[in-house]
């Protein structure tokens, strides 16, 4: 028996077919990855922070963008839907559709059993070969846990992490606070 070669898709391709279909997709390397669902917490959590960093934000110039814009990681060719992200100065897109962005600054994404191990490990080495890129959060929906990433002058990333509903995250990037009890606000954790 002989295997037919997988399709490639060209980036081209897969935004033709992205752009008119009624679900999300990632694309990598000539494939295409459907998006699963979110959980409620999920969309509790990246209500919270986009209203959070909204109300910090107002009236500045940076600008919030939630899970629905598409983003392109130029250098490895990655295109993803992160949960939130944060742009400082002007906004640069991939082309006139203006619905695939490539400059973030900052980048929050809720952890998911299916994702967490991706989204700290090959997907972050994709984002950090951003030269925009400086600040990384992850949050946890069924804990209270933040992991929080930045990028140091030196290029090396410094973690910090807290599990205390009660503390804040200093964002250096945008010069914002985020609490933890504002991130999980009407957020059913589990004992």
């Amino acid at each position: 028996m002989s295997l037919q070669p997988k399709a490639s898709l060209t980036p081209e391709d897969y935004l033709a077919i992205e752009r008119q279909a009624e679900y999300k997709s990632e694309y990598f390397h000539g494939e295409m990855f459907a998006m699963a669902g979110a959980s409620e917490r999920h969309v509790l959590i990246v209500a919270n922070v986009v209203a959070e960093l909204g109300s910090w934000l107002k009236g500045r110039p940076e600008k919030v963008y939630a899970s629905h814009l598409r983003m392109l990681i130029s250098p490895t060719g990655l295109y993803t839907y992160p949960d939130i992200v944060v742009v400082c100065g002007q906004a640069q897109f991939a082309d006139e559709q203006k619905d695939t962005l490539l400059n973030p600054t900052l980048i929050v994404e809720v952890l998911s059993e299916a994702t967490k191990d991706y989204d700290r490990g090959e997907k972050f080495e994709q984002y950090r070969s951003l030269a925009s890129f400086d600040e990384y959060v992850l949050i946890a929906q069924d804990r209270h846990h933040v992991e929080h990433f930045v990028r140091q002058s030196d290029n090396r990333w410094l973690l910090a992490e807290t599990n205390r509903r009660e503390d804040a995250l200093q964002l250096s990037s945008i010069s914002c606070t985020l609490a933890l009890a504002e991130i999980y606000d009407k957020v059913e954790i589990m004992p």
